[in-house]
């Protein structure tokens, strides 16, 4: 990562895994690692996300009966940092409602933050805006002021449970959101705690957002995939009664089924070929080296590496690159074939590979199976051009507006 990352991201993500090098990245490394392994956080994490899955089923449900038009990036971004939130710290943020104005005033600062942040690469004044505490850096202290106030008091109230062993126990997430589990072992530092948990914030809010987002907006532009994606969802779930509503739906959703799901999963990977969360990706040599087309580099040089660039490059994946074809990814008996991670690169590779990979999968196969098993999503504005927002991330610029159809019988609900 380098001293040269680590300071533009430092006002953000601390010294967070994805802003250190050394000891710390492997010390976070391993425990991250063992966590992302456990079956408590499994299990927990995957009722979290079909709660939130039901509560975005059942706003479409409303969107659909009155022939709404509905911002499904938006909605997206809120319901997965409810999600991560709930995972992270165990506690219910419902930015999807809105019902908190600490949680939708902390949401709208962490992406301001993070967008601010971004500009920092591009911006070789910043260091001397943040001394003198104007323009964007100013913007910048007065978002990260709301996001550590906000931060800080959750660990301060989550610590005051676990003093309280009694009314801890009787909480419903107990020790199984990853703030818990941290207070129990040696970590007790609010702000390595702050950073830790920011960082899986970051990691798991805006990129299962996003490609939640570019994913229906490829099967809107291809209705043909969409409708492929529907039957393999059908046909793993097996249903054997009348939908009435989401929650009937998300009953058959079963992690059986989802392991079955091979299709989906495949255009849910040609989406991130395509559109992948992290555009680009720079890298900070650790010392002399020469790259395998005889380049030399020396120590300290930035070296960057695009898989956005990458995952639409015919020498790489043929002479149709740029089209969206989920069947590429699956071998003559329609089983998901994954590709060389240093050639599908979106996930990194090597040491540094993604630990929340599958954990990631999870999340949008479950949001997937249980959104796509119910409706039918159309763009609102057939000739709408996306365009992208200039942030860490590759954000929708705009609203994603479509419209959704129901597939079956369904009625609101509630959870």
């Amino acid at each position: 990562m380098g001293t040269y990352t680590h300071d533009l991201l430092e006002d953000l993500l601390g010294h967070g895994i994805f802003a250190v090098d050394g000891e710390k990245w492997r010390e976070q490394r391993k425990t991250s690692s063992h966590e992302f392994s456990t079956k408590v956080l499994r299990n927990f994490s995957s009722v979290i996300f079909r709660k939130n899955a039901i509560k975005l089923g059942n706003i479409l449900i409303e969107a659909a009966e009155n022939n709404h038009k509905i911002d499904i990036y938006d909605l997206f971004m809120k319901a997965t940092l409810d999600s991560i939130f709930k995972v992270s710290f165990g506690i219910d943020l419902d930015n999807i409602w809105g019902s908190s104005k600490q949680a939708v005033r902390f949401s709208r600062a962490f992406d301001d933050a993070n967008t601010l942040t971004s500009r920092r690469f591009f911006d070789m004044s910043w260091k001397i805006k943040k001394y003198f505490n104007i323009g964007s850096e100013a913007e910048l202290k007065k978002n990260m002021k709301v996001v550590d106030e906000f931060v800080y008091n959750l660990i301060q109230i989550k610590t005051e449970q676990m003093h309280n062993i009694t009314d801890f126990l009787k909480t419903e997430s107990g020790n199984e959101d990853i703030l818990s589990r941290f207070l129990q072992s040696k970590y007790k530092d609010p702000k390595y705690l702050r950073d830790i948990i920011l960082n899986y914030v970051l990691a798991g809010k805006d990129p299962i957002g996003i490609t939640m987002s570019w994913f229906i907006y490829l099967l809107c532009k291809h209705p043909e995939i969409q409708e492929k994606v529907a039957k393999d969802i059908k046909e793993a779930t097996k249903m054997k009664k009348e939908i009435k509503n989401v929650v009937d739906f998300a009953a058959y959703v079963s992690e059986g089924a989802l392991n079955k799901m091979q299709y989906l999963h495949a255009a849910l990977t040609e989406t991130i070929r395509l559109y992948p969360a992290l555009p680009l990706d720079p890298k900070i040599c650790f010392s002399d080296d020469v790259l395998p087309d005889g380049y030399h580099v020396k120590k300290g040089d930035v070296v960057a590496y695009l898989p956005y660039a990458m995952g639409r490059m015919e020498f790489i994946w043929g002479d149709d690159a740029n089209e969206y074809k989920p069947k590429r990814w699956l071998d003559e008996n329609g089983h998901f074939h994954p590709e060389n991670p240093f050639k599908f690169t979106a996930f990194q590779a090597g040491p540094r590979t993604c630990l929340g990979r599958d954990f990631a999968y999870m999340q949008m196969k479950i949001f997937s199976s249980i959104l796509l098993g119910c409706f039918v999503f159309k763009l609102s504005d057939v000739k709408w051009i996306p365009r992208y927002r200039t942030s860490i991330n590759l954000h929708i610029d705009g609203p994603l507006d479509i419209r959704v159809f129901k597939r079956f019988g369904l009625n609101n609900c509630e959870i």
